[in-house]
């Protein structure tokens, strides 16, 4: 009898359940992203962020020249462009206005690590003749196929199984010297299609806390030294049979249970605590199952986890919620309820995730992504909601992400957000330019496609050409952030009593400009002012300065920067 069968018939070797600090998680020692991950001296983490339900990127990320359009279509749904406390936040006022979009109002803190460099959207990702369906559309995004296929691994267990043989297999040669952490860690009560390799079950454990796992793990039978083993070993007689093989190979599940436990119970440990707040409550209107924040415990234990010494290669953290047929806002404010709760659930507990990262020195190390199975119609329906669509944004998150808006907004003309991009062309660039994994084995072994180097071709297998996505190299981001804030050099100068003073935002923010002497004494406040995003002159009178070296700085929130005058 072949292993897979008599699992089959043993539903209970398949899954042992285990959380880590209260988190529900699944331990996947096959996952093939993590082993994908390891095949080079790359110490880099994926982070797989699901939005479960299929989100709503048109509430999302609000089209600003088809703003008229958008209204229109979603009338009793709609964030408000302008006259408004609670209005869409400009994103980016330097990209071509094809790409232009305003972020949901409670997404301000996505729109900060945007203007630091830390965040890429790309619109309109799908996959051909997307059916609609929760449970096939998961499929179709985890096992990597298209519409018509049913693969029963997942989209990276392929490469696995062809790359990574000599790393041995799954459960006999895990944890080892080189690798003793879980390769892929699941938060969630069951194990994705992704993480499934053909031929081999991901094991899974469960628990209230790291140390109540290891006492848990301590006190089985199994591992109790005793003259007869418990655990139901067969008697020798049927030593080396098919059956004593099997049933040995369950039993072994506990030993890895146990390894497994301790050595994440010590990384646990190792970590410490957070030195960062993370967002624990959604501060204004929403259905009471809405306000509390489902991210921030797992990303806070994934930090943890990494500090700690985990060498954990991926991570699967969800939120849920997002099949909003109706109800999706509250009927007295669009920009208030159930959607504006996930955007900033997802907003504030990535901005403390990646703050956390920073403090503890691994912001150059992870990388997350969404996945979501669709978007939402383009039209609203009567019950403040949205219908199942097809096309929606991806958003990634991190130091290494190039960071911008990929595609254009949506056209607001059609029913369905139309597909700009393959999904699986979004994955093999962070796979290629993230995980550091050869091009040839993306396209032979995980894909099936063609990895265009040039331009895109009107052909099949052409949607994996390279996408700005992520960076090989991490260089960092004062060009992008430049680019989009600064300060000028006033002019005339040497000043003849007045002079101009050239600076751009980004942001609507509050600029405070100031001027000190060369000894750094502080003069006075030019201006305290707030300004909307674009550029700007402030005409100054400095008539009555005696003459010599001066400097004066601007502050805009985040940016700071100051210059000479004379």
């Amino acid at each position: 009898m072949k292993r897979r069968s008599f699992l089959k018939k043993i539903p209970v070797a398949m899954s042992i359940p285990f959380t880590i600090g209260g988190i529900p998680m699944k331990i996947m020692a096959n996952n093939p992203l993590s082993r994908l991950a390891m095949q080079g001296d790359s110490d880099r983490v994926l982070i797989i962020l699901q939005l479960h339900g299929g989100n709503d990127g048109l509430n999302s990320l609000i089209p600003i020249d088809q703003y008229d359009l958008y209204y229109s279509r979603r009338s009793n749904i709609a964030i408000p462009k302008q006259n408004s406390l609670r209005r869409a936040i400009t994103l980016d006022s330097t990209l071509p206005l094809a790409s232009q979009i305003g972020l949901h109002p409670d997404m301000q803190a996505m729109k900060g690590m945007y203007d630091t460099g830390r965040v890429t959207f790309v619109q309109g990702v799908s996959y051909k003749n997307n059916n609609g369906s929760h449970f096939r559309g998961r499929d179709i995004w985890f096992m990597g196929g298209g519409f018509d296929d049913y693969f029963p691994s997942g989209w990276v267990g392929r490469y696995l199984k062809e790359e990574f043989a000599d790393l041995g297999n799954y459960p006999d040669d895990f944890p080892n010297t080189e690798m003793p952490d879980p390769l892929g860690i699941e938060m969630g009560n069951d194990v994705s299609l992704i993480f499934h390799q053909q031929g081999n079950i991901p094991t899974s454990i469960s628990l209230n806390d790291p140390a109540g796992f290891a006492q848990l793990v301590e006190e089985l039978e199994g591992f109790q030294d005793k003259d007869i083993d418990p655990r139901g070993r067969p008697p020798v007689i049927v030593e080396n049979s098919p059956y004593w093989k099997e049933l040995n190979w369950i039993l072994s599940l506990e030993q890895k249970s146990d390894e497994y436990a301790q050595r994440l119970y010590q990384v646990f440990l190792d970590g410490g605590n957070a030195s960062v707040t993370y967002p624990e409550v959604y501060p204004f209107n929403a259905p009471t199952g809405s306000l509390r924040n489902p991210l921030s415990n797992q990303l806070k234990l994934v930090a943890r986890l990494l500090a700690g010494g985990c060498k954990t290669k991926v991570f699967m953290v969800k939120i849920g919620g997002f099949d909003t047929h109706a109800q999706q806002v509250e009927s007295f404010d669009p920009t208030m309820g159930s959607h504006a709760a996930l955007m900033y659930h997802i907003s504030s507990a990535m901005k403390a995730f990646q703050d956390d990262l920073k403090v503890r020195g691994l912001e150059d190390r992870v990388l997350t992504v969404t996945t979501s199975e669709f978007g939402r119609r383009i039209h609203s329906n009567g019950s403040y909601g949205t219908d199942h669509g097809t096309g929606g944004p991806i958003f990634l998150f991190g130091k290494g992400v190039q960071p911008g808006v990929v595609g254009n907004v949506p056209d607001m003309t059609k029913n369905n957000v139309e597909m700009q991009f393959d999904y699986r062309q979004v994955y093999a660039n962070i796979l290629k330019d993230w995980m550091l994994v050869d091009k040839d084995k993306i396209t032979n072994d995980i894909f099936f496609g063609n990895f265009i180097d040039g331009e895109v071709e009107d052909a099949p297998g052409t949607f994996y050409q390279p996408m700005p996505l992520a960076s090989e190299i991490i260089t960092g981001t004062k060009t992008f952030v430049e680019s989009r804030f600064y300060l000028g050099a006033c002019y005339p100068n040497p000043v003849v009593n007045k002079a101009a003073i050239r600076f751009r935002v980004n942001a609507v923010s509050t600029v405070v400009m100031e001027l000190f002497d060369s000894s750094g004494r502080h003069v006075r406040i030019l201006n305290n002012q707030q300004y909307e995003p674009g550029e700007h002159v402030l005409e100054i009178d400095l008539s009555d300065l005696t003459p010599g070296l001066y400097i004066y700085r601007m502050n805009a929130g985040m940016f700071t920067d100051s210059k000479n005058l004379y």
